[in-house]
């Protein structure tokens, strides 16, 4: 889990009933906690000569596998291409594989991105082979890339994550947590969000599922494609929202306000009141606690 601030405040009028929930052992404490390596990232080197393929079929494991055309994958080939694709891509999610080709791993993880890359339409995909000449090499200097494979990922030209030697799960996860703009989890950018959302389901009693998290909280980044796919299977009984906390003054008031200290924290609101709370990112734990918030006897 990562923390937050031990700074509190009152909490928000609309919820003037909260009840103590009892403490949740917790894993580890630590702030803005990276996911853990699936492999050893290879070093960038310059002076090796194995082919990685691009167009037509990229590399497998066993270097035998075909992947369908990659297309929407963009492989860039200087700095001046590179700033133009991010300039082109304006507010969208840029998400930037930096491979080279000697590396077994980068082989291993490029089909994957390019299946992400045919699914997330609003999402762009770039592929830079940093040992493919000088004016990569230098691109890679620049970007302090000095292992691969490295993603990167940039909204309106600006780095807001980055990951060095992850796995398949770890390359949806991010994607889907700093590009998820269409799912049914909505996105919360204040507490006004938070009480125009409790409003709008009290008509109905929908249990709210708050889950609050941080920009580049590991933990949070790891479980939230559960939370996404959760979302479609309860959307006719449980309203699923999101808040990162770190996005500006307002998130960060109502964490305090909420008594948050550690995240990710799901919150449980039903009828303008907090019923309950789930700390961690357990995904079997969060099911259980969302079902028996829910009436649903879980034995």
């Amino acid at each position: 889990m990562a923390t937050t601030t031990n700074s509190l405040s009152k909490p928000l009028s609309s919820f003037a009933s909260i009840p103590k929930v009892s403490s949740i052992p917790l894993c580890f404490r630590a702030s803005f906690l990276p996911f853990r390596r699936s492999f050893s990232p290879a070093k960038l080197e310059t002076n090796r000569c194995s082919r990685f393929v691009t167009k037509g079929a990229g590399a497998a494991a066993s270097g035998t596998k075909k992947v369908k055309t990659d297309d929407r994958v963009q492989q860039v080939h200087s700095m001046e291409e590179f700033d133009e694709a991010l300039r082109t891509a304006k507010n969208k999610l840029v998400v930037v594989e930096y491979a080279a080709s000697h590396s077994l791993q980068s082989s291993k993880i490029y089909p994957f991105m390019v299946d992400l890359s045919r699914t997330c339409n609003d999402v762009e995909f770039i592929l830079v082979m940093g040992d493919e000449s000088e004016k990569t090499r230098e691109l890679c200097k620049r970007e302090k890339i000095d292992k691969v494979p490295h993603f990167s990922f940039y909204k309106s030209m600006e780095k807001i994550h980055e990951e060095e030697g992850i796995g398949p799960d770890m390359l949806v996860g991010d994607v889907l947590y700093y590009g998820d703009n269409h799912s049914s989890v909505v996105q919360l950018h204040s507490r006004e969000d938070v009480e125009k959302l409790i409003e709008e389901n009290k008509v109905d009693h929908k249990l709210i599922v708050l889950d609050v998290g941080l920009k580049h909280c590991g933990p949070c980044v790891k479980v939230y494609p559960t939370v996404v796919k959760l979302s479609k299977q309860m959307v006719d009984t449980v309203a699923f929202a999101r808040m990162n906390g770190d996005e500006n003054e307002s998130c960060m008031q109502f964490l305090k306000d909420m008594d948050v200290v550690e995240v990710p924290t799901f919150l449980f609101i039903r009828d303008g009141e907090i019923c309950g709370r789930y700390v961690g990112s357990g995904k079997g734990e969060l099911i259980g606690e969302i079902l028996r918030y829910q009436g649903v006897r879980v034995t």
